[in-house]
């Protein structure tokens, strides 16, 4: 290895360290401003450092040429939603895809950009470009998703190749992932205390939940695959006078095939900003998932965002909230309607839940977007760095 001696060698590498490139591009597989969740929290902290483009997939709906679309979400943070003609088979889609990218980067000086995947099919039309630093955020296990590519999992091999850094969403992904890659860390779901400690202390219910009488059982996020219909089925006809109130988008399944009880109310997706005036009016919040495939390695945000909120949490098996939650009996862990209920009616007659609190706001009190980001970032300067180190070294 080369010593380096000289001051203007030492002036060089004290320029290079502890420097981020201006400009990170996000290929995610969520759209922005669907549910505000991981990917947002991250990167609206991360727009303080980089000039942030996020590369959403493509909407077909063009009528005449493919274009993308630019729009702001705050400082430094651009939303790119590729636009394409309808009715392209897999391969005209990536090579206009390709097309676009390459035409988005045309004359950018490589150095000046870090690329965030959130999902590896971004591939397709990015692998040719190496910038010094590509971070891989396995925040799920994507090839496990209902109507998943089949290529994912080919993918996915291939994005571990070329990282520089890993990211996942749990620890117990990070578990099925840790020898696949020689820098990799779990940083599982986080939180804003505050903006959820607000349920504590919001008196006026939201107006179309206010009608609702009763206990209220509540769940907010996307009522998908992984939900479990038939336990939230169970729960409403075995209690009747418990009110289950859900909150989210209903995709990839039936509407139809949702349990219609007088019980269930369906009150559609709410904002970021609104879920603690709802929570607030909740006497439990509910983590209903089925354990398959799409679940085996979840690590739900919502977990800490309910004790914040000073909620007690009922949810079923879920590794990453057995281990800490409900291992540290911060939440009840149950598997059935049976063991939902049980708990539940626990809960209700509780009238002493001010140990619980305080140590649940234990635990919280290290957990926090910020310092999840904070920490991503050091890492982030750690590859710079050892890459600057090493090429001037040589």
């Amino acid at each position: 290895m080369k010593i380096i001696n000289s001051n203007t060698e030492k002036d060089q590498v004290r320029s290079i360290y502890n420097t981020l490139p201006a400009n990170l591009i996000c290929f995610s597989h969520l759209r922005w401003d669907f549910v505000y969740q991981r990917p947002q929290h991250l990167l609206t902290r991360l727009s303080k450092v980089f000039n942030i483009f996020f590369i959403e997939e493509p909407i077909c709906d063009a009528t005449d040429n493919e274009y993308y679309e630019y729009l702001t979400r705050g400082n430094n943070l651009v939303l790119m939603v590729p636009h394409i003609k309808a009715g392209l088979n897999a391969e005209e889609t990536k090579t206009i895809l390709k097309s676009m990218f390459d035409g988005f980067m045309k004359n950018k000086d490589l150095s000046e950009y870090a690329f965030w995947y959130y999902t590896p099919m971004a591939l397709d039309f990015s692998r040719k470009y190496s910038p010094d630093l590509i971070i891989f955020d396995c925040m799920d296990e994507l090839s496990a998703f209902k109507f998943a590519p089949e290529e994912l999992k080919n993918l996915e091999k291939e994005m571990l190749s070329k990282a520089d850094v890993v990211f996942t969403g749990g620890h117990s992904l990070y578990e099925a992932k840790k020898n696949q890659h020689a820098n990799i860390h779990a940083f599982p779901s986080s939180i804003e205390k505050e903006h959820f400690a607000r349920a504590r202390e919001i008196t006026e219910c939201p107006e179309d939940q206010a009608h609702i009488s009763g206990p209220k059982l509540g769940f907010y996020g996307v009522i998908d695959e992984r939900f479990d219909i038939e336990l939230i089925r169970d729960i409403a006809n075995a209690r009747p006078e418990w009110q289950i109130c859900l909150i989210g988008p209903v995709v990839k399944v039936d509407p139809e095939t949702l349990p219609r009880n007088k019980n269930i109310h369906y009150l559609g997706p709410k904002s970021y900003q609104q879920l603690p005036e709802y929570l607030a009016h909740w006497d439990i919040a509910l983590i209903p998932f089925m354990l398959n495939e799409s679940t085996k390695f979840i690590s739900p945000t919502k977990t800490p965002e309910y004790l914040a909120g000073g909620k007690p949490v009922i949810s079923t098996p879920i590794k990453d909230v057995i281990n800490p939650y409900g291992k540290n009996s911060l939440v009840h862990i149950a598997n059935d309607a049976q063991g939902f209920i049980e708990a539940a009616e626990m809960e209700l007659s509780n009238n002493q839940k001010a140990k619980w609190l305080s140590k649940v706001d234990s635990h919280l009190k290290q957990n926090s977007w910020d310092k999840t980001c904070s920490n991503m970032l050091h890492l982030a300067k750690e590859v710079i760095n050892r890459k600057a180190y090493s090429s001037i070294a040589q």
